[in-house]
């Protein structure tokens, strides 16, 4: 942080991605979800979080090799959404700052990772 304490660009568009992806994950975890409806969930996440300020892209991928192999061994015809089965990336431009982000599994924990940082 500069030394004034009042937050850079930069920081502010990191603090932007931080509470899309806080969004994203806590809002559509636990939603019921299958290999039919997969697409169509990821569609909906990506136009519900693009709504937020700043946000100028969001691309998310279910990983449905891992979504169809919860399910072979299981009576259900659909699981809950975890991060285990997403990939996503976050773009967020706040004041000509644009950063990118990505969530994906780590140690079988879903990471969220700050990839770059441009100013125009």
């Amino acid at each position: 942080m500069s030394t004034d304490e009042t937050p850079t660009d930069a920081e502010a568009a990191c603090f932007e991605a931080g509470i899309k992806f806080g969004s994203l994950y806590h809002q559509f975890a636990g939603t019921p979800i299958a290999p039919e409806s997969a697409s169509s969930l990821a569609t909906a996440m990506e136009e519900a979080i693009e709504n937020q300020p700043h946000c100028i892209d969001v691309t998310v991928d279910v990983r449905t090799d891992d979504l169809e192999a919860e399910l072979a061994d299981s009576t259900a015809d659909y699981t809950e959404l975890t991060g285990r089965f997403l990939e996503v990336e976050i773009v967020v431009d706040y004041e000509g700052c644009t950063v990118v982000t990505h969530m994906a599994m780590e140690d079988g924990y879903p990471l969220m990772k700050l990839e770059s940082i441009r100013n125009r």
